[in-house]
């Protein structure tokens, strides 16, 4: 057997307990009262209506709009957009044509503390039109929270549009240094027709200021330094990364093709509610800890890296469900996720478990511990891959028939069943860590640690006393 490096083993084992410590518990910075989330957490998870609760709304056309169906139907869909860019898959969605209403359920966003519903669903009923304006001139002035100042209603020649939303093929939010600090900004891409506009008014404007709007609030005021004829531009503006991420999916959404008024807006209880989760949580730590133990015990040291992959496994999965970087949304998180979650760790003890009797097999043939772990792993990898596959396929499934873009509605009928979707995700991301962890850490690993002398003893790995 080629042998492994001996550093690597302390090379992964570092990268994993970094990235389990960061997934858990994230990173933040703070510059006076100001708090910065640098790596989200779990702390940062959005949790599903069954777990923490969520909001209820009826909407309706403003300014007495009779909304014909297609209409309706179109705002429906934007609506269902910004919920599925901002990974908010376990809501509720109707469009009721004969009232002319928009009913909506969804849960709290993450970093939720006072729960005000009126201020929740104003993330997905903005109208959220975008323009770029000459000059930037403006009627209003309001204040944010921490004081910085928002400057509201075109006036004069700024009222002018060169060219809005509509243009642009995709937004994207994302980060930028300038002289050592870090900045937020969301990205656009104009279509070919856009970019063509955008070509003309940069070359109009050149030397002059074109401000970008969305809806009647500025939100930068660039000066056009060069004609810009590549259909790309960037928009600042002293952005959150939640702002610049909230920014970039209504974009991408669109705009509403009405203004929606709230009809009536509260609070949805948590079926199970926070006690519940915290129980779940103490329950998780107390089976992995039994699992690491029962491990360890039986299995040794393939027994013990195995425990190690098994972390990196479950850190991988946090990542994938809490947006991990600010620029990244948090996935719903309901309780059949947990339960996907679950099970697909319980695949990775699994796949361990069968590679650590195959090495305890072939030394029991009196091969030597280089011979019976290369062995090993080699024979057990067929079995591993088919077991993982089958749920691969079960979780795709899943996924494409109760998933938000229902995908496979011509064959199962539509259905908005976030909670069986989140299930079907967290299985799949889980078994996909499976194979990162499980089939390619926790062997690299088990080679490197088994040049060193002192781990050399064949009953270390379920062989007899050399």
């Amino acid at each position: 057997m080629k042998r492994v490096a001996k550093p690597v083993f302390f090379i992964i084992a570092f990268l994993i307990i970094a990235l389990a410590v960061t997934s858990i518990f994230g990173v933040t910075t703070q510059n006076g009262d100001i708090v910065t989330t640098r790596i989200k957490g779990v702390s940062d998870i959005r949790w599903g209506i069954d777990i923490k609760g969520g909001v209820e709304a009826t909407f309706q056309p403003a300014d007495g709009v009779d909304a014909t169906p297609e209409q309706l139907e179109s705002a429906k869909s934007v609506i269902e957009t910004r919920m599925v860019s901002n990974n908010i898959t376990d809501y509720e969605l109707y469009a009721d044509e004969s009232s002319n209403r928009i009913i909506v359920r969804f849960p709290w966003k993450e970093e939720t503390t006072n729960y005000d519903p009126y201020e929740a669903i104003e993330e997905i009923s903005a109208t959220a039109t975008l323009t770029f304006r000459p000059g930037n001139s403006y009627e209003t002035v309001d204040y944010n929270d921490d004081g910085t100042m928002v400057m509201k209603t075109p006036t004069g020649e700024t009222t002018e549009v060169l060219l809005d939303g509509s243009y642009i093929e995709s937004a994207e939010a994302g980060v930028i240094s300038e002289n050592g600090s870090t900045q937020y900004v969301v990205s656009l891409k104009f279509n070919d027709e856009g970019a063509e506009l955008f070509k003309e008014a940069t070359t109009t404007y050149l030397n002059q200021t074109i401000s970008i709007w969305m809806d009647d609030t500025m939100l930068s005021y660039p000066t056009v330094n060069s004609v810009i004829s590549d259909g790309s531009a960037q928009i600042s503006g002293n952005f959150t990364a939640e702002e610049a991420t909230a920014l970039a999916s209504k974009i991408n959404a669109g705009a509403l093709p009405f203004s929606l008024e709230t009809v009536n807006a509260g609070s949805i209880s948590p079926t199970l509610g926070s006690n519940s989760l915290y129980a779940m949580g103490l329950a998780a730590v107390i089976a992995f800890a039994l699992i690491a133990v029962f491990m360890i015990v039986v299995f040794r040291m393939p027994g013990f890296v195995a425990v190690i992959a098994l972390i990196g496994q479950l850190a991988i999965t946090i990542v994938a469900v809490s947006g991990y970087f600010p620029v990244f949304n948090s996935f719903t998180m309901t309780l059949p996720g947990i339960a996907g979650m679950i099970l697909s760790i319980g695949m990775g003890v699994d796949a361990n478990i069968i590679t650590a009797e195959r090495i305890k097999e072939e030394l029991k043939k009196g091969k030597s511990v280089d011979s019976a772990i290369n062995a090993g792993t080699k024979n057990s990898l067929s079995a591993i891959i088919d077991g993982n596959m089958t749920v691969v396929i079960v979780a795709v499934i899943l996924i494409l028939v109760f998933g938000p873009f229902n995908m496979l509605s011509f064959l199962f009928g539509l259905s908005t069943t976030g909670s069986i979707y989140a299930f079907g995700y967290t299985l799949l991301v889980g078994v996909i860590s499976n194979f990162i962890m499980g089939i390619g850490a926790a062997r690299l690993m088990l080679k490197s640690i088994s040049g060193f002398k002192i781990f050399r003893n064949p009953k270390l790995y379920g062989g007899a006393k050399k």
